[in-house]
C-alpha cells in the first residue's frame, strides 16, 4: 500500500491532486472525500480528454456536492464519477481505488502503475 496523503489533509468535502509515474508528465490523479469516505479519480474530463480543474485541487462545485469540469461545465458524482450534466452524460471519470487505513489514504501501487500504463499517450 501507498500512502496517497492524511485523510486529515483533506477538508470535508475536499479534494486531494496528485501525480503518480515517471517523467516530466505524470498521470494526473485526485482524491474526494464525503465524510468518512474517499473515492479515487484519474483527472481527465471524458468528454475533452483534458485535465478537469484549472486551479490545484479545486475539483468540486461550489457547493462541494458534484465535481466539476472547469472548461465545459460537466458534472460528476463524487461517489462515482458519473456524469450527470454537461456535455458527456452518462459517461464516467477512470476511477481507481483508494481506502482509509489508519488515518491515512492508501491505495495499491500496482493499481496505479496499472492506471498509468492504460492512461499513458
Amino acid at each position: 500500500m501507498i500512502r496517497l496523503c492524511a485523510l486529515s489533509d483533506l477538508r470535508d468535502p475536499g479534494t486531494f491532486e496528485l501525480g503518480w509515474g515517471e517523467g516530466d508528465w505524470p498521470l494526473s490523479l485526485f482524491i474526494v472525500r464525503r465524510g468518512d469516505n474517499v473515492f479515487g479519480y484519474v483527472n481527465r474530463c471524458p468528454h475533452a480528454g483534458h485535465e478537469l480543474n484549472l486551479m490545484p485541487n479545486e475539483f468540486l462545485t461550489t457547493d462541494g456536492d458534484l465535481i466539476l469540469c472547469r472548461s465545459h461545465g460537466a458534472r460528476f458524482r463524487t461517489d462515482d464519477g458519473i456524469c450527470v450534466l454537461g456535455p458527456c452524460p452518462g459517461a464516467s471519470l477512470a476511477t481507481f481505488a483508494v481506502t482509509v487505513v489508519d488515518g491515512d489514504v492508501v491505495a495499491e501501487r500496482d493499481t496505479l502503475d496499472a492506471l498509468v500504463s492504460r492512461h499513458s499517450g
